[in-house]
């Protein structure tokens, strides 16, 4: 670790134009790369005191040695030297939009003196003209094959097509007329590649053209009473429908425009964008990515559309539409505009059919990022990295095969609850969950967080010790503290099997908290951290500074998603009983009166008032409601100040 001090330059040596700059490390390699409308003023913005940073920031400038820059003449020229950089030293501290699949597109190359129309993968080519990305393979075969009817260019391979040309036979496509053979002649290169602009075309959205010209064709070919020509073109035209039907529109305008969506936490950020040509959605790509950068949602669009559009041959649209706006917006549009050729508009769509399209590609984002956390819990060998790595990185001894985590919530010091989620083999085991009502010293709740915490981690451990020394009985929270074993898993029941690692969602305020009711119950064979949620650190007992675990580690990722379960589960069991209390009926105050006997008087007389009304003879009448009982509703809707319902 390095000391930023020393080799923070003088301010009087940083220029105050645009630029780009790097930081390396020790042995000279590049772990960032930035840019800046202000050297002078961004730069400054790392050497303040390191406890003001951010742990991503501070990480960043302890690690490196070293920091140089370049001014450039405009923002624009350092949007570009900033992704080039980004691309030759491949920087460890840099958000890389690395997309691990390998789409396919449909393409055309026309490039060729007899244009071919194939699936392709990878890096673009000069001279191809590319329609996608497409999800699947055989999506694109599938639009192909029924487009061939209309425009029998050629889709063979170069050797086919030398083979066909030499033997002076065509493949098996021009025999059944999905190709015009132009490898033996029966078509001219020139008329060859007209087809293949009109493919093209009608790719690019001018369907309409072709639609109603096979459509006149057709009608012609009636009338003179070439019915099998018409019968040809009536087919030829239901595929070209079948494949307008495939890409549906979404936008009536026949809008060209990239739709970009973000979902993200804090370790991570998911990327969708839709592709729109001519109003139709023609491609489609996600992924999701590791946040190694502390950047807001405006610069993270801008690492994005640097590296989307900065690749060779990248298809810049009109209209590239974002989440949020980068502070450079301005130069980040000149810049699009300059790749496309022609003017880009940059913009958040606010309303209209636009925002709607852009809500579908988030809730793709959001989606894709679920999916990708449930795939990550879900694999075996990555819950054992992940066992392994807090094992090692809190020193434990042993993998903590049972988690415990614990949350408070609560909403201006009412309705306080407390959670407690048990992640077992690095699995969630719900049926282990629980739930508590913190009452507080007076009964009327906790005074704050670490007081709640202190109560629930106490209640917790003492029921587990009542459950060891056999004790039957019912607790504080109405829940049975049974003696036994389960018969189906053999593990003792509900709160007798102890965790070996508890996690509280909080600080060292809470993490203290929990310490002192564990050391006040003697409990010392049980680890304890807290996680903050804002910068994911990992607090220990009695430390004054946090653990800061490498973002590419399982067990991080592992505390996150227990941490994350905790405070869910804590949310829904507060809404829960904030809903009821606001609710409340003046029912819920009648001495043995329960909800499903409140749900059957009002299934009988329709209201409260009507209830009041009755009398107790006709009250007992209701299943469940005895005599006795329906003399005690009676008296005590009956009482003075009860209001009307």
């Amino acid at each position: 670790m390095t000391n930023p001090s020393d080799y923070r330059p003088a301010a009087g040596e940083i220029p105050t134009k645009p630029g780009v700059y790097r930081f390396s490390d020790p042995s000279g390699r590049v772990i960032y790369v930035g840019k800046a409308r202000n050297l002078r003023q961004r730069l400054a913005n790392y050497f303040a005191p390191l406890p003001t940073l951010h742990p991503r920031t501070a990480r960043m400038v302890t690690t490196a040695s070293r920091v140089v820059w370049t001014v450039v003449g405009t923002e624009v020229e350092a949007l570009s030297l900033e992704y080039s950089w980004i691309k030759e030293f491949d920087p460890r501290f840099n958000v890389k939009y690395r997309d691990d699949k390998s789409y396919p597109y449909l393409a055309v190359t026309m490039g060729e003196k007899i244009p071919r129309v194939s699936v392709m993968r990878g890096s673009k080519r000069t001279g191809t003209r590319y329609f996608g990305p497409y999800s699947h393979a055989w999506a694109i075969r599938e639009t192909v094959d029924l487009l061939l009817r209309v425009f029998p260019i050629r889709s063979c391979t170069s050797g086919v097509f030398r083979a066909a040309a030499a033997s002076g036979r065509p493949c098996l496509l021009g025999y059944i007329e999905k190709c015009t053979a132009p490898c033996v002649g029966r078509i001219s290169p020139e008329d060859h590649r007209d087809l293949a602009e009109d493919f093209c075309r009608f790719m690019a959205g001018d369907t309409g053209t072709f639609v109603r010209r096979l459509e006149a064709e057709m009608a012609r070919a009636a009338g003179e009473m070439d019915y099998e020509r018409a019968a040809r073109l009536r087919d030829d035209l239901g595929a070209l429908r079948r494949v307008v039907e495939k890409n549906a529109v979404v936008l009536d305008d026949g809008t060209d425009a990239d739709i970009f969506a973000l979902a993200q936490d804090d370790l991570e950020v998911s990327v969708q964008v839709f592709h729109v040509r001519g109003g139709r959605v023609r491609g489609q790509r996600g992924w999701v990515s590791e946040r190694v950068e502390d950047l807001d949602d405006g610069a993270l669009v801008e690492r994005l559309l640097q590296q989307v559009y900065a690749e060779k041959g990248a298809d810049v649209p009109r209209e590239v539409l974002v989440p949020a706006l980068p502070e450079d917006a301005e130069q980040l549009q000149t810049w699009l505009g300059e790749i496309r050729g022609s003017k880009v508009s940059l913009r958040v769509p606010q309303r209209g059919d636009k925002r709607a399209l852009a809500a579908t590609v988030l809730t793709n984002a959001e989606g894709a990022l679920a999916l990708h956390k449930t795939r990550r819990a879900g694999d075996l060998t990555a819950r054992s990295k992940a066992l392994q790595d807090l094992e090692t990185e809190l020193e434990l001894g042993s993998s903590p095969l049972r988690i415990e985590c614990f949350d408070i919530s609560t909403l201006q010091g009412t309705h306080q609850v407390g959670s407690m989620v048990v992640f077992e083999d690095g699995l969630p085991r719900k049926s282990a969950y629980r739930q508590f009502v913190v009452r507080g010293a007076d009964g009327e709740g906790a005074r704050d967080d670490t007081e709640a915490m202190h109560e629930v981690i106490t209640r917790r451990f003492k029921r587990m010790a009542a459950e060891r020394a056999g004790q039957e009985e019912v607790d504080d929270d109405g829940v049975p503290i049974i003696r036994g074993i389960d018969p189906t898993t053999g593990r003792p029941q509900r709160f007798a099997y102890a965790p070996q690692l508890i996690v509280v969602d909080g600080g060292p305020p809470q993490v203290a908290a929990a310490r002192r009711a564990m050391d006040e119950l003697n409990i010392t064979d049980v680890a304890l951290v807290g996680l903050a949620k804002r910068l994911e650190e990992v607090w220990l007992p009695g430390e004054d500074f946090p653990l800061v675990l490498p973002r590419t580690s399982e067990g991080l990722y592992l505390l996150q998603r227990v941490r994350d379960e905790a405070h869910r589960f804590a949310i829904t069991h507060h809404r829960k009983r904030r809903g009821r209390a606001m609710t409340r009926s003046v029912l819920d105050d009648v001495p043995g009166l329960g909800p499903s006997r409140q749900a059957a008087l009002l299934a009988r007389f329709g209201s409260v008032k009507a209830v009041r009304a009755a009398g107790p003879d006709v009250i007992a009448e209701v299943p469940g409601i005895g005599p006795k009982l329906a003399v005690v509703i009676h008296e005590a809707l009956v009482k003075p100040g009860i209001l009307e319902a």
